[in-house]
């Protein structure tokens, strides 16, 4: 079955058992109604296998055992269940909301900006109603009044015409839609300070709320509302864990409704994770809040300080100030958002969980008499110190992690959300804090703590046969999944699970719309350096040329360090001399050539004249031999 079939048959699914529940008098979402399907589908009691297609009487079974978990008003585990959704579906990192809220404001802002980057006003009338656009855009962006209040709107145009005045609008519209917008954006930032500025002098500022006072007030009364909830729970909690150890002693002797015990104790350790998570978030804001005061206190100083006793600014020195200003301010005003958003997660999420809480109370009176509660740190006390670690040499094969021997032992993060890894499986869902100090067990690159040294003995004996307890635990209670953070375990319980985020059992929509996607023939300009060189020798050549080293002279400095030091010599091997000699030695004879001038002796007294003749006496080289010795003689 594709993909597209799947979600067809489950939202068909999901429809029909919305409607059988609307048929009884009972209003359910389409969200908790699929989580409710994964849960039913999940649990190996309900005979349903996830490998194969449904049939139809499958379906049918499907949304009748569904149906009937989501009307048991009386279930806390459904109660459980709800909280787990509802937070799933509100609940969001504080950068992801920020994220997720500037989104908001900017698509609820886009049809007005639209408006004024597709004008093409020519008339006067135009561009007065351009004008006027453009001062409600400002108005709408910073968040600052009411756009229907004309005081407020008298001021916003009056800090608009300061800085950008109706003249301007010729030269605004010669822009592109990407600059105007930028300078929307700018106008907001200059208009916003001004009007912050005029507040605080108690010129103007119309319309605009308190925040930071309001702020110093909501922040510490929800603290203490989320701190005296927490404090209410964890006793509670404390309460439900005794009656279940007690129960399991079998110091009982009336029957005790030991399951529905179990669910209420679930949901009340899900309503501890919660607040913890909700207090967590306001105490962040109430950082943030502490830092945005002074810092705006800053900047506003630093404005009067540049404004004060001068009848003219220069905007390059005002303006980046102004600006300051209104960032600070939607600070100010997301923090508010945020604590609103906080504030409503919690009054929704204790409405859910106090739902059981007046019935479970009456029976758990009569349950107490005689039982000593501990509290989560009373148990941590009594489990500390070195006679209640593990002794690691009892399981050569197991590591175990100490508090005094590992590094960064804090920051270790335990599997089930830090309870005991033992008394989830040995138990059925009995919740028991952990101390990590006991000795914390790394199995297959995972962490797990144990409540007491006995439980991790226990559990380090054979750690995988209790891990597959747990499993099988939470499939027969699927809110166990969420507040133990089983997620990766249960990835097969949807076919599609990869469009799950981590953490996160609520499939989010898919948005899909069809798309075109265009690129550039060169999206990237051709750049061709006509200096470069690849070859090495050239480079050198072209380093010599630049060093000129031909009109350079040597100098030579003498310093105080070296004019004393001494001559040093080094003493090197000479080259040896290399002879070769071949294997035959070959000379070649040439004639010597000989030649004699006779007839220059012998003139006499008479006049007579001699006359002088070259004889060659060049011998062959046949014959030189025999005239080896042979020397002329001058005669």
């Amino acid at each position: 079955m594709s993909r597209a079939q799947a979600e067809s048959v489950i939202r068909s699914i999901i429809r029909e058992i919305s409607q059988e529940c609307s048929g009884r008098g009972y209003s359910v979402s389409e969200t908790l109604v699929a989580f409710m399907v994964k849960a039913v589908v999940l649990d190996p009691d309900n005979d349903f296998n996830v490998d194969k297609s449904l049939t139809k009487d499958d379906v049918q079974k499907l949304v009748q055992v569904c149906a009937e978990k989501l009307m048991d008003s009386s279930s806390p585990s459904l109660d459980t269940v709800k909280m787990q959704v509802y937070f799933d579906m509100n609940f969001a990192s504080r950068g992801e909301f920020l994220e997720e809220h500037r989104g908001v404001v900017q698509s609820r802002l886009q049809p007005v900006v639209r408006d004024i980057t597709d004008s093409r006003a020519r008339t006067r009338e135009e561009f007065e109603g351009l004008y006027r656009k453009i001062v409600s855009c400002i108005l709408l962006r910073s968040g600052l009044g009411s756009p229907t209040d004309v005081v407020v709107l008298r001021e916003v145009t009056a800090a608009l015409q300061s800085v950008f005045p109706p003249t301007e609008l010729g030269n605004f519209m010669h822009l592109t839609k990407a600059n105007q917008e930028q300078q929307l954006k700018e106008l907001t930032h200059i208009v916003t300070g001004i009007r912050l500025y005029n507040r605080q002098g108690a010129a103007g500022g119309q319309g605009i709320d308190d925040i930071p006072a309001i702020l110093e007030e909501a922040i510490p009364a929800t603290t203490q509302s989320l701190e005296n909830d927490l404090k209410e729970t964890l006793q509670i909690a404390h309460k439900y864990t005794a009656v279940i150890e007690h129960a399991y002693k079998g110091e009982y002797r009336q029957e005790v409704p030991l399951d529905l015990i179990k669910q209420a104790a679930i949901n009340t350790r899900q309503y501890e994770v919660f607040l913890r998570l909700l207090l967590h978030d306001v105490r962040v804001c109430a950082q943030q809040f502490q830092q945005l005061g002074h810092k705006f206190s800053d900047q506003m100083a630093r404005v009067k300080s540049t404004v004060r006793s001068k009848t003219a600014v220069q905007t390059a020195l005002v303006y980046p100030l102004f600006v300051s200003l209104s960032y600070t301010w939607t600070e100010f005003q997301e923090e508010m958002v945020l604590m609103s958003v906080l504030s409503n997660i919690h009054t929704h999420l204790d409405v859910v969980a106090k739902n059981h809480r007046e019935r479970l109370g009456k029976i758990l009176a009569p349950l107490l008499q005689n039982v000593i509660v501990k509290t989560d740190q009373k148990r941590a006390d009594e489990t500390t110190g070195s006679e209640h670690q593990v002794d690691h040499t009892q399981f050569p094969r197991q590591e175990w992690l100490y508090m005094k021997t590992a590094k960064d032992f804090e920051t270790v993060q335990t599997e089930y959300r830090g309870f005991c890894s033992y008394s989830i499986a040995a138990f059925d869902r009995l919740l028991l804090p952990s101390n990590p100090r006991i000795g914390v067990l790394r199995h297959r690159e995972r962490f797990y703590s144990f409540s007491s040294r006995q439980a991790a003995e226990k559990f380090a004996s054979d750690p995988d046969s209790y891990i597959l307890r747990v499993i099988e635990v939470a499939k027969k209670s699927p809110e166990l999944i969420q507040l133990l953070d089983l997620h990766s375990h249960f990835a097969v319980m949807s076919p599609h699970s990869q469009g799950i985020p981590a953490g996160k059992m609520i499939e989010k929509p898919v948005t899909k719309c069809d798309a075109a996607v265009q690129t550039e023939v060169h999206p990237i300009e051709s750049n061709i350096v006509k200096s470069y060189e690849w070859n090495e020798w050239e480079l050198r050549r072209k380093a010599i040329k630049l060093a000129n080293l031909r009109r350079k002279v040597t100098h030579s400095v003498q310093t105080d360090l070296s004019h004393f030091r001494r001559d040093t010599d080094t003493q090197v091997y000479l080259p040896k001399q290399v002879q070769t000699q071949t294997t035959r030695v070959k000379h070649t004879s040439v004639p010597v050539p000989s030649r004699y001038i006779a007839g220059l002796r012998g003139a006499n007294a008479d006049g007579d004249k001699t006359q002088a003749r070259t004889v060659d006496l060049t011998l062959d080289v046949h014959t030189y031999n025999i005239a080896e010795d042979y020397e002329p003689k001058n005669h």
